[in-house]
């Protein structure tokens, strides 16, 4: 750090994050990047991890590799944000303390449990790249354990798949599984029988992909379908215990393995020296400039930026281009020295693939369902991910799929425990 320049600290390495950090003007700043991890992922394609669809290497860029290439270097620490000091402007990782004299916050979210009680102690999620991993190795060692057994009745309870949440994420892990169900599982396990895998999709609202349109929501239904995968609608799930999913209409039904995609939540932070208000699932009062309100010197963009107006009263959708624009406009904002420029959503749409040729996508001015939607979908995401090297890699692998299944990465790789890592909380 120069010392004679103003210090902006960046909590969180996502799209808000690193599209700030690229358009501020470091000249006039000096910037430090911290995150718990040291690489920049690329969160709409966790699933496909989960699915052994793509390796996690060719969605992950490290972050001193993509300051690297900057003219004005900013700094990167590792580090889990633990405490936010307002008054002594500093924030506390498990390793050190950091001061600023901006703050920017762009942690983005956690997931959702809705008060269930110990209900992330028993289901899988995939809002990180290790919990892709995990979810992966889990699916993987089912169909290696039931591919094994000579009993019907216990490859049926191994192979028990249920995605609770049918939103873009829970829509595309139940078409993943869906398409190994029917496309994989005749190929490379040969003693499973198609009928002996279920996969279930449960939505509490009266349709899937409830924020996009009504054929959205259609078709979604119709590709899950054609891939086996059971929905069921307005059905709201009280607890899971010992294998069995509790609704509140009293019925139930038997799981041994469900993924979570119901909801999402904003991360949270001790904070000292002063207070940051917070709205619905734990995201920050910003106002039009995303400023926290209150402070001139704390700014929130992303997922956990809660804006409301007119057009949009229960803050903009937790989206990637919501943090990409909010980042880009602070920026200019901050660049100028001047507040003039208030963040005003360009809503360029949505979409969510269901496999091979299944997708549904809403834009600006049409909607578009099956081939057209998945190559707009494909395009959207190869030109969004970081590095030449990982778009050609994730270009290679789905040209690969489209005319081949047959794939290297379904490797069940379960990591060695020892030694003991006290920061992973092994004793």
């Amino acid at each position: 750090m120069t010392g004679n320049k103003e210090t902006i600290v960046v909590v969180g390495g996502g799209f808000a994050g690193m599209n700030f950090i690229k358009r501020i003007d470091r000249d006039r700043y000096d910037v430090i990047l911290v995150d718990r991890n040291n690489f920049h992922s690329f969160p709409p394609l966790f699933y496909q991890i989960a699915s052994s669809g793509l390796e996690p290497a060719s969605i992950s860029f490290p972050f001193r590799r993509e300051i690297r290439k900057m003219k004005i270097k900013p700094r990167f620490h590792m580090g889990e944000v633990k405490l936010l000091d307002i008054a002594d402007k500093k924030i506390v990782t498990q390793f050190e303390t950091i001061h600023y004299d901006k703050l920017v916050i762009a942690a983005g979210t956690t997931n959702n449990f809705f008060g269930i009680e110990d209900l992330y102690k028993y289901v899988f999620t995939i809002k990180s790249t290790g919990q892709a991993i995990r979810c992966r190795n889990e699916i993987l060692d089912r169909l290696e354990r039931a591919s094994n057994s000579t009993d019907p009745d216990i490859r049926r309870k191994l192979l028990s798949f249920t995605v609770i949440g049918g939103g873009p994420s829970g829509v595309e892990v139940a078409g993943a599984i869906g398409e190994m169900k029917r496309y994989i599982l005749h190929r490379e396990y040969p003693t499973i029988k198609s009928d002996e895998l279920s996969i279930t999709l449960i939505e509490g609202s009266d349709r899937l992909l409830h924020t996009m349109s009504g054929t959205a929501s259609r078709y979604a239904l119709k590709y899950l379908k054609s891939l086996y995968v059971d929905v069921h609608l307005q059905k709201t799930m009280q607890s899971y215990r010992d294998n069995i999913i509790t609704f509140t209409d009293g019925s139930t039904m038997y799981s041994e393995m469900m993924v979570w995609t119901a909801g999402v939540t904003g991360e949270t932070f001790e904070v000292r020296g002063g207070e940051l208000p917070t709205g619905p699932g734990h995201r920050f009062l910003v106002d039009e400039y995303n400023r926290v309100q209150g402070h001139d010197d704390v700014f929130v963009i992303g997922d956990l930026a809660l804006h409301t107006d007119d057009l949009y009263p229960r803050g903009c959708p937790q989206l990637a281009q919501v943090a990409i624009q909010q980042a880009r406009n602070l920026a200019r904002n901050l660049n100028s020295d001047c507040m003039e420029h208030p963040f005003v959503y360009n809503d360029k749409g949505s979409m969510a693939t269901i496999g091979r040729n299944r997708a549904v996508a809403d834009l600006r001015h049409m909607h578009l369902t099956g081939f057209p939607a998945w190559f707009t979908w494909m395009f959207i995401h190869l030109i969004s991910i970081l590095g030449m090297r990982n778009k050609l890699v994730v270009l290679t692998n789905w040209i690969w799929a489209y005319f081949s299944y047959p794939t290297s990465l379904r490797l069940l790789i379960h990591p060695g425990r020892y030694p003991l890592r006290s920061r992973w909380g092994e004793r």
